[in-house]
Order: structure tokens, then sequence, then C-alpha cells
């Protein structure tokens, strides 16, 4: 298979707030736009993108109409520190404060209006532990 393009779709009851939530704290804006069906992308990287869906919409298969469960959205970026004191000054609610971490990453944790969890995240160094569970090209620098 190849694919032309990959990106997360969030099935919720509120697809204008959730769309402003990610225009707001994350650097989206809106390429297509129904009432039920919003496309975002990032604005310093158009590769990046992020869709919204009214999760009871007829094109939702029935047995999937229900709230999101279980999803982290992983955000890699340059500075870590700066986004995480960026939101912290908006008032939006840190659910895990921004930390290093011995497997290679320095992050923090919020969530969006509908609980989805958003680790944004730095690469960093791994401790020696974690080094040796990395294939060589994927170490962390």
């Amino acid at each position: 298979m190849r694919c032309t393009q990959y990106y997360p779709v969030i099935m919720t009851s509120d697809v204008a707030g959730t769309c402003q939530f990610y225009r707001d704290h994350f650097g989206f804006k809106t390429i297509f736009d129904s009432d039920w069906y919003v496309h975002l992308q990032s604005m310093e990287d158009e590769t990046v993108n992020l869709a919204v869906l009214q999760g009871n919409h007829e094109t939702v298969p029935e047995v999937a109409r229900s709230q999101v469960s279980g999803l982290i959205l992983n955000f890699e970026v340059e500075d870590v520190d700066a986004i995480y004191k960026k939101l912290v000054d908006t008032g939006l609610t840190i659910v895990l404060p921004v930390k290093d971490e011995d497997f290679g990453q320095r992050h923090f944790i919020v969530q969006d209006p509908n609980g989805v969890l958003l680790d944004v995240i730095k690469p960093i160094p791994p401790s020696a532990e974690f080094l040796k569970q990395y294939a060589p090209e994927a170490v962390p620098a």
C-alpha cells in the first residue's frame, strides 16, 4: 500500500469547539469546513493535518458512533518548554507537567475538549538503559 497522506480524525459531538481548540492552542488553520467535518492543517507545516468529524454523522458506521477512548496524539516540537509556557499562560489545564523521561523525551500532556490526550514532545538523549532498546537509526538526539 502506498499511502499518500495520513492524519488522525477526532470524532466528537462538538466539531466547532474542538476545531477552535486546535486553532487557538496548536496553530492549525481550517482548509475544509462543513458543519459535520473540518480538515485542519498546521500553519507551520502543511504535511501535519488533523480532521474533526461529527461523531454521530451518517458516514460513521453506527457501531462506531461513540466517544473517543484511549487516544493520545503526539506532537513532536523543537521547543517544548516554550509551548508549555504558552499553554500554561493561556490557562489550559496541564494533566502531566513538563518533565524529562529516561526513554528519550522531554514532554507534557494536555487534553482537548473531548478528553483526547495531547503529548507535546521534544526528543532528548535516552538513558543508557533505554539506549540499547533503540535501533541505531532511531536514537533521539
